[in-house]
């Protein structure tokens, strides 16, 4: 194999991060990928996604997705995604005496979509925007000079990121747990990582994989399987293949999921939206999918009955695209994502619901009321929060860091550590408890007397 190109061999590896010395190569009969799908479904990060924003706020008359509905469709489409590329690779290399290592395509791709936004904090995407300007240019600025942090620890909080903290989540030793955190497959943690490089390198767009902080981490990860490292300043990485299948997973039920949702929520009309996923097909195809429409009476179901069909297809076109730029894809050429490189009809249907969404959802208001409000709750979190680890003698931040559980190092004698701590905290939080804090902390709510 050439050095400069990453092999399927080396990149499927069931051997699991803090247990390396336990790795065990025999065959069960649930294997190690479909136990870190099942780990992840038990956990209660995972369990409290079901109370986190994805969009919209959260239920009120009408159900919208929330982040725990969001990663389990998104694991739906990822398992169908790994399913159909392993069949085809399978075929391809028959003859290897590792083929078999396919068969656990489908299951890393799901746990890995599954996985996908568990570092998220509350409030949406405004969540990740809130704690990160928070140290850039709210009121945590004065803390860099005021507790001397380094570059590389100063650029884990200005540069916070879901896909990091999700890395962090799943690999950090948090107080009174087991070393590996939850103790993935290398496979599925490299899967997760949609920005294989560190903080520091995240530039003016704010993306990462993985902070400073688990740099050592994901290297080890990173070495293990074969991936190939980007000569530079610091640590980067190109991707792991199967992070395209779990981008592309995202990627279709986010955008389709999201266009149903304000159907729902009438922000979009019932002839809009057919319109929008009728665009996806012509043809043959298009007429069939006509005729089946006029069988049905009910728009909710019509809307539904489109849904499908689009994700079917794009499922099938990110399937196909995979497999046609699999060389590219080992030697880390590919750039951008899976689904800007389909079929000419699909990706200009795919463009248009894209504009449609930011100019008529993402700016609706019940949307920026949520990002408002989250905001200026995160932000209040933070500063009573940090407050309290920064000047832990105070009466007021005993009484608050009581209330922390015991995982958080809230009291570590390293400074950055308890920061760190806090925005762990926050960051776990879902939507009701982070509103629910700060009343508290504020004096707007009290037990009942």
């Amino acid at each position: 194999m050439d050095e400069k190109t990453m092999s399927w061999e080396r990149l499927l590896s069931a051997k699991r991060f803090g247990l390396e010395r336990y790795h065990d190569a025999h065959q069960h009969t649930r294997t190690d990928f479909q136990r870190d799908y099942d780990r992840l479904v038990f956990s209660s990060p995972f369990r409290r996604l079901q109370n986190k924003t994805q969009v919209f706020p959260l239920p009120g008359s009408v159900f919208v997705h929330n982040r725990l509905t969001h990663s389990l469709e998104v694991s739906c489409v990822g398992r169908s995604l790994g399913n159909n590329i392993s069949a085809t690779l399978a075929e391809k290399y028959k003859n290897e005496a590792w083929v078999d290592k396919f068969n656990g395509v489908g299951a890393i791709v799901a746990a890995a979509c599954l996985a996908h936004d568990l570092g998220n904090p509350p409030f949406g995407h405004s969540g990740e925007r809130a704690i990160a300007t928070y140290f850039s240019e709210g009121n945590g600025q004065h803390l860099r000079e005021q507790l001397q942090l380094s570059d590389d620890e100063w650029k884990d909080l200005t540069h916070f990121e879901g896909n990091a903290n999700a890395f962090r989540l799943l690999t950090h030793r948090f107080e009174g747990r087991r070393e590996g955190g939850f103790v993935m497959t290398y496979s599925t943690l490299a899967s997760i990582v949609k920005y294989p490089y560190e903080s520091t390198l995240a530039g003016k767009k704010g993306k990462l994989g993985f902070f400073t902080s688990e740099r050592n981490d994901f290297v080890r990860i990173a070495d293990e399987l074969g991936m190939l490292r980007i000569p530079d300043t610091g640590v980067r990485y190109c991707r792991h293949p199967l992070v395209y299948l779990v981008e592309a997973a995202d990627d279709i039920c986010y955008q389709i999921m999201d266009i149903e949702d304000a159907h729902k929520l009438r922000i979009l009309t019932t002839e809009q939206v057919k319109s929008l996923l009728l665009e996806f097909f012509e043809g043959e195809r298009r007429d069939k999918i006509m005729d089946t429409l006029r069988l049905v009476s009910d728009v909710n179901e019509q809307v539904a009955y489109l849904r499908s069909c689009v994700i079917g297809k794009l499922v099938d076109e990110c399937s196909r695209i995979f497999v046609s730029l699999e060389e590219e894809l080992l030697r880390g050429e590919l750039k951008g994502c899976l689904i800007e490189q389909i079929s000419d009809v699909p990706r200009q249907a795919y463009r248009h619901c894209s504009e449609i969404a930011y100019k008529h959802i993402y700016k609706a208001s019940d949307v920026l009321d949520i990002e408002l409000a989250g905001n200026r709750i995160i932000t209040i979190l933070l500063d009573k929060l940090i407050d309290a680890v920064l000047y832990p003698e105070k009466n007021y931040s005993q009484l608050l860091l009581n209330k922390v559980p015991s995982q958080y190092e809230m009291r570590s004698p390293e400074i950055f550590t308890r920061i760190q701590a806090v925005i762990d905290y926050i960051s776990g939080m879902t939507d009701v408890y982070a509103l629910d804090l700060y009343r508290k902390i504020n004096g707007m709510s009290l037990p009942a007397l």
